[in-house]
């Protein structure tokens, strides 16, 4: 079983990634999009995360982008809730 990385780091990492792809990961938590557990676990499942090293440098590299990476295990997520967020938006 992996180590997992530090809790603030991850959260950090998900609130970054959420910002660079333009989802609005506290906006999506208080219109009910994204529950509390849902969250946590987006947080847990970036702990676990064998490309989360990589994360940061290419969170560096890219200050706006239209998804996460592939290797991003989050990616499904981040988009299901930017595509939530956009909807709402028209």
């Amino acid at each position: 079983m992996p180590r997992l990385g530090q809790i603030m780091t991850h959260f950090r990492l998900v609130q970054q990634m959420g910002k660079t792809t333009g989802t609005d990961v506290v906006a999506a938590h208080r219109k009910g999009y994204l529950s509390q557990q849902d969250w946590a676990d987006m947080i847990e499942f970036c702990r676990g995360c064998s490309w989360a090293k990589e994360c940061p440098n290419w969170l560096s590299r890219h200050h706006a982008a239209s998804n996460a990476p592939e290797a991003c295990i989050n990616q499904q997520r981040f988009a299901a809730l930017k595509a939530l967020q956009e909807q709402e938006m028209r």
